[in-house]
């Protein structure tokens, strides 16, 4: 008895899954990134906070480049990640890759920047490696208005 009504609630389950839709997988895709710099924010920008400038602070730096999405559709909720060294070869960002978000990504070829927090007094001059960008095809986190997909620093380091 107990097996035929297992049995039946597995079948209603599934039933009810193909009446609502079963929600999509969400995939990932790897994004071509290209052009890539790493070079110190400008005086100006306020990122560099010149008036906190101290030993145990940090230097802003900005990784800029080019992404393409060679989908049709966007790629949602897009990470960069990359492997920066000083120059004794030590990583610069201590345990991890992902260097920033870029949000959504066309397709086509597109710019992005992003602002780096590069503890104060590491050697430089800095080398990259290993630079990729991976999007969605649906969103992995909650959305943000739609104009509210930069921070307003994020909006003043993207324009260049």
């Amino acid at each position: 008895m107990k097996r035929i009504l297992l049995s039946a609630l597995l079948s209603l389950g599934l039933q009810l899954m193909a009446l609502l839709g079963a929600p999509q997988a969400v995939l990932a895709a790897n994004l071509v990134v290209s052009n890539v710099s790493l070079e110190p924010c400008p005086a100006a920008d306020i990122g560099a906070q010149p008036q906190l400038r101290r030993p145990s602070g940090a230097s802003c730096y900005v990784l800029r480049g080019s992404v393409t999405n060679p989908s049709r559709k966007p790629s949602v909720d897009t990470d960069v990640f990359a492997q920066i060294l000083d120059a004794s070869g030590e990583p610069v960002l201590q345990n991890r890759s992902r260097v920033g978000s870029i949000g959504d990504v066309p397709p086509g070829d597109s710019s992005f920047a992003l602002r780096l927090a590069v503890p104060a007094g590491t050697p430089g001059p800095f080398s990259f490696s290993n630079v990729k960008a991976r999007g969605f095809n649906a969103p992995v986190r909650t959305r943000a208005g739609s104009f509210d997909d930069l921070l307003p620093l994020e909006q003043d380091v993207a324009g260049g």
